[in-house]
Order: C-alpha cells, then structure tokens, then sequence
C-alpha cells in the first residue's frame, strides 16, 4: 500500500490511553514522515476520553486502554460502523525505580517492606483494574490495601514511582521497557494468567469518517512498521486485528 503520495496532507485528533504514550509518539512520528499528514495527540485516561467523547469532544480517533469503551461507544452507534480493531495487547509490570527496593517477582508485596504502592484508579483506568486483579489471585489485595495510593491515570501513577514517592507500583510494561529491555528500575513482568487480557480496541469516530488522514493512520497502526514499534515496547499485537 502506498501511502506517501497524496497531493495534500490533513491534520487529525486522536485520544490516546495513557499507557500508549511512547509507542504512539513513535507510531505518530513515522506516520507523519511518511504521509506528510499532521496527528495532533491527547493522551489521558480512557474513561475520561470515554466521557468527553460522549459529551461531542472533537476527536476523530479513539484508542483505549480496553474494549469496553469502544465497544460501549460501538453499541450506542457512537463511531463508524466497522472501524474497531484491537491494536494491542497490554502488559502489566511492578516496578520500582529505588536501588533498595529490588522487585523480581511478587515476594516485596508479601514481604510489605515498602511506604506506598501506586496503582492507577481502578474505576478510570483498565491497567488499574488489572492490577487489583492481581493482587486478588495473589491474596494480596486486603494486606496491601493500607499502602495503596492511586493516580488518576497510568502516567500518573508511573509518576508516583519514577519519582519514588511510591516505593513500588503496578504500570504499564510500555512505560518501563523499550526496544524489549526494561529501562531503569526494577521489574516484574506479571504473569498473563492472574488477569484478564488488556485488550486495547480502537475506533474511528464520526467526527474522523471523511478524514483521509484518520483512515490512513488506522490502516498504518495495522501495518508492520508500527506493529514493530509496538511489540518493542512489551505489547502484543493480533495476528489477524
């Protein structure tokens, strides 16, 4: 597929969950070299872009941190008929940014040798919720509770430990990895099977269906460039999305 030579370029706004922050950066900046078209980018938490959208935010794309909003904004014929695809799959890592709170595996939250524990807004955040999960199947969730301090979105609470005002905290593995290493700090990738899939669903929303940029840039996020950038930040991508 061609897609570098259209005789003019577009702008185009796009929602981006929290956590898809630096793949999308990535994704954006390769898109933009290539077309010549222009992506403006808002990244929050996916419940509050859920709200916004419903409330008639101008976005024209929409990629969540789940697939209960896009499919909930699908049910209420809220975007363009077809157009929701999971572009990924999350991953969840503890992590911790201090020399002296080392994390290999689930041992420091039973050990509870630690001030706070960051995790983003279970009610907001699907990654927050994830991680509640977790620490359900580890029966860890009542003696950790004490410790807990939640950010509004996944930024924030990565803020909360990078910063080590929270010794240890549940983030998205995108944000601590890259290029399929962890940056800095310590890591426990958590096992998929103590929660459920982060499947990450996109849509293109009615305010997009006549944006020739909009549409270039979801059949781009299916291609292999980007499929490349988002593994290397610790994400799964469908085979078939």
């Amino acid at each position: 597929m061609l897609i570098g030579g259209w005789a003019h370029a577009d702008t185009l706004t796009v929602a981006v969950a929290s956590n898809f922050t630096a793949p999308m950066n990535d994704i954006a900046a390769a898109f933009e070299q290539a077309t010549g078209h222009t992506v403006q980018l808002a990244f929050g938490s996916s419940g509050k872009f859920f709200a916004q959208i419903r409330n008639g935010a101008p976005f024209e794309v929409f990629f969540s941190a789940d697939q209960a909003k896009p499919r909930a904004l699908e049910e209420q014929g809220s975007i363009v008929p077809g157009s929701r695809f999971t572009y990924a799959v999350g991953a969840l890592a503890l992590w911790s940014s201090r020399e002296d709170v080392p994390v290999d595996n689930a041992e420091v939250l039973r050990r509870g040798n630690f001030n706070k524990l960051a995790l983003a807004n279970l009610r907001l955040a699907p990654y927050g919720a994830a991680a509640v999960e977790v620490l359900d199947a580890l029966e860890l969730t009542e003696a950790t509770r004490p410790h807990w301090v939640q950010g509004e979105n996944i930024a924030q609470t990565y803020q909360f430990v990078r910063t080590g005002n929270a010794a240890v905290g549940f983030v998205a593995l995108s944000q601590v990895m890259s290029d399929g290493a962890v940056r800095h700090g310590s890591a426990w990738i958590v096992p998929g099977h103590l929660h459920p899939p982060i499947r990450q669903d996109v849509v293109l929303l009615p305010r997009g269906e006549g944006n020739e940029a909009a549409r270039a840039f979801l059949d781009y996020v299916r291609g292999e460039s980007a499929r490349a950038i988002i593994e290397s930040y610790g994400y799964t991508v469908p085979a078939s999305p």
